[in-house]
């Protein structure tokens, strides 16, 4: 008998736009930053305003400065908002290592502090709650695609003169009350990492509506140098200057090159995700009943959806004496499985460094230990989804 084939974590939806795209950038003279790299700014940002029922552009500006991962975007937008060591940022223990690790890198520390139990988001009354003579910042991250309540944030941040970066790792498409990444931060970061909405297999933005913040960030994500290389082609050599401190954090033209054909589907892409999310929902309770017969928790079988998600992931939680059997299981069964996230304070090294005890932030270690991401992607049929479905009733009940 044939097994049947896998059922892979994710699969990128690139194809002949992207190659075809990809090619023309090695006719040319630039490789690294450059032109492409503008225009894929430039059009970011025009999606950024873009009324998502008219196509309309809305009225507004956004200012797009183009990165080689998302961490180092973090990097690049917490240096020009001014991080320095000894100051504390406030963030979540829901997401993934870099989202500390960029604070770490430039000597500051993160305070981690709960969050909302039914979507895993930061929970604005405990930032609140945590907001000291150190505090120089918030930095919530918007968790599975889904934005994280920065009207509340935007509050606390001018009410006590902090600034607000946003991590936006999970998508460009989301929206909450209207708002939408960067619309109220002083900075919001994505990535476009290799299982991320659009993806170039690496690379990252950053947005702002800071004119003046945004040509420094341009700056840092180049060595701190005056002129990029692009800004002196085509002319007599122009001796150029080391201004600040910075990082080599550009994106390429090569990777801007991949990204610009995807910015014009990632809205239907999104939507073919959101179909998916919702064959899951109607599924899951008729082909595993054991998920929802598990005893009662704060912590809910299915995340509460709040606003437009991206619909990058979708998890599920498991009991947490089961999960990492539940893991096996599906691996067993030909599933591709993801953990996102572990809470990021039981990881040795932020033990080691953070010291934040367990029990300390109940609500985000109850997420960690049960969570499972199951396959999510606009290609993912039914079949394949009553598979995972069929599969994971399977290995909660083994």
């Amino acid at each position: 008998m044939i097994p049947p084939e896998r059922v892979e974590f994710f699969r990128h939806t690139l194809g002949d736009d992207e190659a075809a795209s990809w090619r023309q950038v090695l006719a040319t003279v630039f490789l690294t930053l450059g032109p492409q790299v503008a225009a894929f700014e430039r059009e970011l940002g025009a999606f950024l305003l873009r009324d998502r029922v008219t196509g309309d552009e809305l009225f507004g500006d956004r200012h797009v400065v183009g990165t080689n991962s998302c961490t180092n975007g973090l990097l690049v937008a917490l240096r020009a908002l001014g991080l320095e060591p000894g100051d504390e940022v406030i963030t979540t223990p829901m997401t993934f290592v870099s989202t500390t690790n960029a604070i770490m890198h430039l000597g500051g520390k993160p305070v981690l502090v709960d969050v909302d139990p039914a979507t895993g988001l930061l929970d604005p009354a405990n930032v609140h709650a945590a907001i000291g003579p150190k505090t120089k910042g918030i930095l919530p991250v918007h968790l599975f695609g889904q934005l994280a309540d920065m009207r509340a944030f935007r509050a606390l941040a001018d009410a006590h003169g902090l600034w607000l970066l946003e991590d936006s790792a999970h998508g460009i498409e989301m929206e909450r009350d209207g708002v939408r990444p960067g619309d109220l931060g002083d900075a919001a970061v994505f990535s476009f990492y290799a299982t991320k909405t659009i993806t170039s297999g690496d690379g990252g933005a950053i947005v702002t509506n800071d004119a003046t913040l945004a040509e420094r960030m341009r700056q840092l994500r180049n060595h701190g140098v005056s002129k990029a290389a692009s800004d002196r082609h085509g002319g007599l050599y122009q001796h150029w200057d080391l201004v600040d401190l910075g990082f080599k954090a550009n994106l390429t033209d090569l990777d801007a090159a991949i990204l610009r054909p995807q910015l014009p589907r990632a809205l239907a892409q999104r939507a073919a995700r959101e179909a998916v999310d919702m064959r899951y929902r109607t599924l899951l309770p008729e082909l595993a009943p054991s998920l929802f017969a598990q005893a009662p928790s704060a912590v809910s079988p299915l995340v509460t959806r709040v606003g437009q998600s991206t619909h990058h992931l979708f998890t599920v939680h498991v009991p947490a004496d089961k999960r990492d059997a539940v893991l096996t299981g599906l691996g067993a069964r030909g599933i591709g499985v993801a953990v996102n996230y572990r809470a990021i304070h039981t990881l040795s090294y932020l033990v080691r460094t953070l010291s934040i005890a367990r029990g300390s932030l109940p609500h985000a270690e109850a997420i960690g230990d049960r969570t499972i991401s199951l396959p999510q992607y606009p290609a993912l049929t039914q079949e394949q989804q009553i598979r995972v479905a069929t599969a994971l009733e399977e290995a909660l009940s083994s």
